[in-house]
């Protein structure tokens, strides 16, 4: 099976380099996996102690950042060392600050898995939420490097628990730990016999509840909202602005609106720009402009969004109408804000148990989406109850990082 794996991967590589040519995306990559190894000979001394971290993606380097910031103040002389696989992870936070080197993670192919850990030979190596490399964790386990999975999640329909998955049940036994989000994970991983699982929790709340300690101020958001209600928009897709765009246009009520859509390409933005028919101002224009004269905000740029949502009265996360389905509503739920999310929620435990609990609303369609809106913006008690429940969630489940730290 191992044998039929690396074939595919050998495969998928040679394809990976001609769409390259094709799609942007892909081209970042496959060309910024080119000069990994270069990098960390260059950063990495054999003499230095390391700890490896990886995400899949922006999502998982954020879920965490809570263990990696506690991990590093415990371990000042240990380099920090950031992998991840998605360009939308690495070309976001390439620049952190938090880590000593961050790189793409070469694919997993035995060769690249040998070099790899030559060059970076961890000490603890962790892996935020799941992607398991067979070639990466066969050679942890040859290494007897500590490996942990941290805010792990587990459901029945993956492949560990299918009677053909036994390639991929194998290389769960690398992990010296599991740090699991849930129950469910718990009982699924002690059907397969392991027992060196723990529930932590997820260590997002960690993070959003962190972010209440931070300065969020952004002057030129201030100036646009004056004062008005304004509903913030996070992470649109096309099929949520089809719907916000007819209830911006069509509405009476008293009320501002900012929209971060998930993708910022010039001419998207553009063409969601001339669709809205009240006074729109983009991130990009804001400098020429009297913001407080608009109706609509358009962010036109990344990285400013979980401060936005501090302004939010109420908050509509994008992504609920496609697969897998909502982005990331703990963001705005830590300030305290009110949530209208599409339909497409359930692979995500805490979009599930917010709506259960009527801080957050899931919407269909355009009327149920000008009910939601309504009710929330007319009446300041049912604002602010929903609000209370967001913040009050995010408070009472915060705690995964010291879990999984008082365990190492």
């Amino acid at each position: 099976m191992l044998f039929l794996y690396n074939l595919i991967v050998q495969i998928a590589d040679f394809l990976l380099k001609i769409v390259a040519v094709f799609s942007p995306k892909i081209k970042l990559f496959v060309n910024g996996r080119k000069l990994v190894f270069q990098i960390l000979e260059s950063k990495i001394d054999p003499n230095d102690k390391t700890i490896w971290f990886h995400a899949a993606s922006l999502g998982e380097y954020e879920q965490g950042l809570p263990v990696i910031e506690k991990i590093k103040d415990k371990f000042p002389n240990h380099k920090i060392v950031i992998t991840f696989f998605s360009p939308s992870g690495y070309e976001v936070r390439k620049n952190n600050t938090v880590a000593d080197v961050t790189v793409y993670l070469p694919l997993d192919t035995n060769k690249n898995a040998i070099k790899f850990l030559s060059l970076v030979h961890p000490e603890m190596v962790f892996f935020i939420k799941y992607e398991y490399w067979p070639n990466y964790l066969n050679e942890l386990k040859k290494l007897e490097t500590p490996t942990y999975l941290i805010s792990g999640i587990f459901r029945k329909n993956q492949l560990f628990f299918k009677w053909y998955g036994g390639f991929y049940r194998t290389a769960l036994n690398t992990f010296t730990y599991f740090f699991v989000q849930n129950e469910c994970s718990k009982k699924l991983l002690f059907e397969l016999g392991k027992t060196n699982v723990a529930v932590s929790g997820d260590t997002r709340f960690d993070r959003v509840a962190a972010i209440l300690e931070k300065d969020n101020s952004l002057n030129f958001i201030e100036a646009f909202k004056n004062g008005t209600l304004t509903i913030v928009v996070g992470s649109s897709w096309p099929k949520d602005e089809s719907l916000l765009v007819d209830y911006i246009n069509q509405t009476s009520e008293k009320v501002k609106f900012i929209i971060a859509p998930h993708n910022i390409k010039s001419e998207q933005i553009q063409e969601l720009k001339n669709s809205i028919a009240k006074k729109t101002v983009l991130f990009s224009e804001k400098t020429t402009k009297n913001l407080a004269d608009f109706d609509v905000f358009i962010i036109d740029t990344i990285g400013i969004l979980t401060k936005i949502y501090s302004y939010a009265d109420i908050a509509y996360v994008g992504g609920g109408f496609g697969n897998p389905g909502v982005h990331n509503i703990l963001e705005p739920a830590t300030f305290g804000v009110p949530i209208v999310i599409g339909p497409n929620f359930s692979h995500f435990a805490e979009a599930t148990d917010l709506v259960n609990r009527g801080g957050c609303i899931s919407i269909s369609n355009t009327k149920e989406l000008v009910g939601a809106f309504s009710s929330l913006i007319a009446n300041d008690n049912i604002r602010n109850g929903k609000g209370h429940i967001c913040s009050s969630f995010v408070q009472m489940n915060k705690g995964a990082s010291n879990i999984i730290m008082n365990h190492i």
